[in-house]
């Protein structure tokens, strides 16, 4: 299934000798332009977060500040559906070509941006690109690395947001207390610039997946893959808005229009049997959407509740998100190592569900009571960091390997359609309950113990769909 980037020559070791490290000769350039890549869009979301609240203020952007965060969520579903159908056709040169162009663009667009509307503009851009890099970051794995080398580079790209978790925050605030925010989107373009003549020589060797799927029959354009990412994009977001209503019934309406729209959508760009959770890619994309559902939503409101509740600094409150981030790349190297062993891959999806909820209940109640430290808050986020780390690389290394290499760009936009999609919408649940308390008066430790109890529901169900990762054809 794999297209090596090119192969050993025959004398360093018989036939074909295969490369033992994702750093060898033939993947070298490769394997640091896609690390790259990644760390890149990791560098630009963390660093972003950190001073999106003083460019609202300076844009009058605070009464729409929310969109500053959704409006690259919701263009990453356009950019994610796009680039993986492309790559099928095409192969993954142009789409990550087209994607690392277009991210660029958004940077110079936002950090040149007068007005908050502009600066909405570019982030929209990013998010084209961020889906694009995301979606052909994972593609390539499958198509250039052979089967022992891709949960190596799994846990390599895991790796990838270790250092921008570290020093991303640090870096953007001190741009932006030195000179201007204006300066972090401006650091991205250098960046962009070394990932492509790093990454993009190696993508134009690859040729188009070549296999026996089926030509899909004719299709009004309406009903292909652009119109289904544009149509689910707009359904989410009327859905996110609705989430954020004080009016119940208009909140309601709202909220059902947009999953009318949003759900069929849905099922149209990503891979058969996904809704069902069907055994194979469709599960595969379904846990995928819980574990980020899980791991993202519950992070989201971290340094919130350890703030609010619990009266700690931002500086604190933030190491547990460095913490998540570090014991994520120790879990996916862990699993790595024992990725071959019968049955480890679903074992590690079920594991790491497992090790992910006791973590989500380890900062529940050092947020909610003040019966347990505070501390245990970032303690409780690296051990969920670990199960992450175990689950998603499992996951994502056994849902590309039943997906035949004429799907992998498909599969590979789905997965990271289910994070951008799994991540919005809890987040925005999060949202929705902090707006509700506030108006009834609950208070802030109501809203965030009903998130907290709705992830580590999700966490459950995942230990539960476990199983259903492969396919009988496959397990057999």
């Amino acid at each position: 299934m794999s297209q090596h980037v090119e192969e050993l020559p025959e004398d360093l070791g018989g036939p074909k000798t295969k490369a033992e490290s994702v750093f060898s000769a033939p993947y070298r350039s490769l394997s640091l332009g896609v690390v790259l890549s990644v760390g890149m869009v990791a560098f630009e979301s963390l660093g972003v977060a950190t001073v999106l609240p003083g460019i609202a203020r300076d844009l009058d952007g605070l009464g729409a500040y929310g969109w500053g965060l959704s409006a690259l969520m919701l263009a990453n579903i356009i950019g994610t559906v796009l680039a993986g159908r492309t790559a099928d056709l095409r192969g993954p040169w142009a789409p990550a070509a087209a994607g690392m162009a277009v991210f660029a663009g958004g940077c110079a667009l936002a950090g040149a941006a007068g007005s908050w509307p502009l600066f909405l503009a570019g982030r929209f851009l990013q998010g084209l690109g961020v889906g694009a890099v995301m979606a052909m970051a994972y593609t390539v794995i499958g198509l250039a690395y052979p089967e022992h080398l891709r949960a190596r580079m799994f846990a390599l790209l895991s790796s990838a947001w270790t250092i921008p978790s570290l020093v991303g925050p640090v870096v953007a605030g001190t741009l932006s207390d030195s000179t201007t925010w204006r300066a972090v989107f401006l650091l991205m373009l250098p960046i962009v610039a070394v990932a492509a003549l790093l990454a993009l020589p190696g993508l134009r060797r690859l040729e188009r997946p070549r296999g026996e799927r089926k030509a899909a029959p004719a299709e009004p354009w309406w009903k292909g893959p652009l119109a289904g990412s544009v149509l689910l994009t707009a359904g989410t977001g009327v859905l996110l808005q609705a989430l954020l209503l004080e009016n119940l019934l208009l909140l309601v309406v709202l909220a059902v229009a947009g999953a009318a729209v949003a759900v069929p959508a849905l099922r149209r760009v990503t891979p058969e049997g996904t809704l069902t959770a069907r055994p194979g890619p469709g599960a595969g994309v379904v846990i995928r959407a819980l574990l980020c559902g899980v791991y993202f939503g519950s992070e989201a409101y971290l340094p919130l509740g350890l703030q609010e509740l619990r009266g700690q600094s931002a500086w604190a409150a933030g190491l547990g998100l460095s913490a998540g981030a570090i014991t994520w790349v120790l879990g996916s190297a862990w699993q790595a190592r024992r990725d071959a062993a019968p049955g480890g891959r679903v074992a590690g999806v079920a594991l790491g569900f497992a090790v992910l909820l006791a973590g989500v209940g380890l900062i529940a109640s050092a947020i909610l009571t003040t019966a347990v430290p505070a501390w245990t808050g970032v303690l409780g986020w690296a051990v969920g960091g670990v199960g992450m780390g175990v689950a998603f690389n499992a996951a994502t290394t056994d849902t590309l390997a039943q997906a035949p290499a004429e799907r992998q760009g498909e599969v590979s936009g789905a997965l990271q359609l289910a994070q951008t999609l799994a991540t919005g919408v809890i987040a925005g649940l999060g949202g929705a309950a902090l707006a509700v308390s506030e108006h009834y008066g609950a208070g802030i430790r109501v809203a965030l113990g009903s998130l907290f109890g709705f992830t580590a529901l999700l966490a459950l169900t995942g230990v539960m769909l476990a199983r259903r990762l492969r396919a009988p054809a496959a397990a057999g």
